[in-house]
């Protein structure tokens, strides 16, 4: 029961971010619920609760949803996933993963750094242009490989997001729509090999009340804050996962 309580405390802080910022809580909190439950059961019950709180802002935030960019995300991702799932049984990833960390702690600070800067809305981000945009879709294909490696693809997602869903709302709502898709397929694969058991769904089904405080929290939180502090709790948020990454 200690173990349940701990790993409430970390659901509720983890889902309580991804609740203002639309990503987060899996990296984050599982390198502490699996320590408390098991690898196997820790990984699981995350993906659970992970892809509860995501159907639910992808429901209630329904028209908040960019169809356009949550559709260049997606497809631009399963273009990378199979590459990564391949990889995955093929290559020592540690290597990798420490790589990823870096790029990622490199560029969320650079990021946090340029927004520090910033004193007015003239200083948004230039509108897209096709030709300039092939490094954020290949970041995109690069997520769908290393979310095919690792289930921790987001960050470079989040690169690409931060750049084209400027909204706060739209941002959230569309990243949540992507968990939701990617972890019902993740979901599903345990549904069919049959490691889905009876104590994963008891120990998802107690650790709930913690997603649901979490949500009430971070949906206070977002309203509250304007676009710029968003985007600067986004890459401080990115610079924190970085360095759990690196840390694992």
């Amino acid at each position: 029961m200690n173990a349940i309580l701990l790993s409430g405390v970390v659901v509720f802080i983890t889902h309580t971010i991804e609740a203002i910022t639309g990503f987060g809580c899996s990296v984050l909190a599982m390198p502490f619920v699996t320590a408390l439950l098991g690898m196997r059961t820790g990984v699981m019950v995350i993906t659970l609760l992970a892809w509860l709180l995501a159907l639910y802002f992808a429901v209630r935030k329904w028209r908040e949803i960019d169809w356009k960019q949550f559709s260049v995300i997606i497809g631009c991702m399963l273009m990378g996933l199979p590459v990564g799932m391949h990889l995955f049984r093929n290559v020592d990833g540690a290597s990798l993963r420490k790589i990823l960390a870096v790029f990622i702690c490199a560029v969320s600070t650079w990021q946090l750094l340029r927004r520090c800067r910033r004193q007015t809305a003239t200083d948004k981000e230039k509108s897209s242009h096709p030709i300039k945009d092939i490094p954020y879709y290949l970041l995109l294909v690069a997520g769908g490989i290393v979310h095919g490696m690792f289930s921790s693809g987001g960050p470079l997602v989040v690169l690409y997001a931060s750049k084209h869903l400027p909204d706060k709302g739209r941002f959230r709502a569309t990243l949540c729509l992507l968990w939701t898709s990617l972890n019902t397929i993740i979901i599903a694969s345990y549904l069919i090999d049959g490691s889905m058991t009876a104590e994963v769904a008891r120990t998802t089904g107690l650790l709930v009340p913690f997603i649901l405080a979490g949500i009430v929290v971070g949906e206070k939180i977002h309203d509250r804050v304007n676009e710029r502090t968003f985007s600067l709790i986004v890459f401080s948020m990115l610079l924190l996962t970085g360095a759990f990454m690196l840390w694992k």
